[in-house]
């Protein structure tokens, strides 16, 4: 089949946010699809459109419409064919994608683990009572409550560099980031960072991935980002997905969720807290690759058949 390529006078447009992790994603976007055809750069276009998750730093995400908050503006680009293609964190990605949209090209995945990150402390156990921990994520705050109750919990919001300039003005004596945000901006080695064994934290839905989203009915397209696609990645986030979205209709609740795989065997993990840390529900599930999104179903209905009555009805 011959691909049609894009050219400089006629150049992929390639939606994101504008943060430097999201320009770094985008920037790995076009490096894979440049390296795979042998394009130039000036094929690409990298159009920064702005979201209201971006714009309110203030509140809670929760307060004020969760994950879709960093993707709706940019899929509304997309179907009116202002970009071509849009770039996405997958742990930000709301499981159902709007009429006319297909999320079906993933990268390879980075890093999953949170990082612990501290200029004064080395871990969670190394924290004195009482220490401010900055977060902006239920599902960290509630699997740090869990573990120290003693410590205090404020809202952390911002891209990493605004994080980190919080640690700096002593908003917070540490933080948490994910581990591939780091790398991808080449801060792995800058940053006081130290990496959580999922056994201690398991990671968000997703985390670690980047998901390419397309117009439908674009052809061209899905057959550039075939080139580029990465199987085991998309084989882990079905599960993940899967899970998620079994959950997602019946609760507002911190939520993790990890898939790997080793040979043919895919092995799902998953967890549901309350927010305030006080319970902890998780589960496991194994089986083969083919039948990873079923196992995220199962380990759902699982995990749900598991909490009391009353668990999803707290609210922090």
């Amino acid at each position: 089949m011959t691909i049609l390529l894009p050219t400089a006078e006629h150049p992929l447009r390639i939606g994101t946010r504008g943060s430097p992790l999201a320009l770094a994603q985008a920037h790995e976007t076009r490096a894979r699809l440049m390296a795979a055809f042998d394009l130039p750069q000036d094929a690409f276009v990298i159009a920064v459109i702005k979201v209201t998750g971006d714009a309110i730093q203030d509140r809670p995400l929760k307060e004020i419409g969760g994950k879709g908050l960093f993707t709706r503006e940019i899929e509304e680009a997309l179907l009116n064919s202002q970009i071509d293609i849009a770039v996405h964190s997958m742990k930000d990605m709301p499981t159902v994608q709007p009429d006319g949209l297909v999320l079906d090209c993933f990268l390879p995945r980075e890093d999953r683990r949170d990082a612990f990150v501290s200029k004064r402390f080395s871990s969670i156990a190394a924290l004195p009572s009482g220490a401010v921990v900055g977060t902006s994520s239920l599902r960290r705050r509630a699997q740090l409550l869990h573990k120290r109750p003693d410590l205090q919990v404020v809202e952390f919001r911002g891209n990493v560099q605004t994080r980190l300039r919080k640690l700096d003005d002593a908003v917070a004596d540490c933080t948490f980031l994910a581990m591939a945000g780091l790398n991808r901006l080449d801060m792995g080695a800058s940053v006081p960072a130290t990496p959580i064994s999922p056994d201690d934290m398991l990671p968000a839905v997703a985390q670690g991935a980047i998901g390419i989203e397309r117009r439908a009915d674009d052809s061209a397209t899905a057959a550039l980002l075939a080139a580029i696609h990465h199987r085991d990645t998309a084989d882990q986030l079905h599960a993940e997905r899967a899970f998620l979205k079994q959950l997602d209709g019946s609760c507002e609740t911190p939520i993790a969720g990890l898939a790997t795989i080793s040979g043919g065997t895919l092995t799902l993990r998953g967890e549901i807290l309350r927010p305030d840390g006080g319970q902890v529900i998780c589960a496991a599930r194994q089986g083969p690759i083919a039948e990873g999104a079923a196992m995220g179903m199962d380990l759902a209905d699982d995990l749900l058949r598991q909490a009391p009555a009353g668990f999803f009805d707290w609210r922090s």
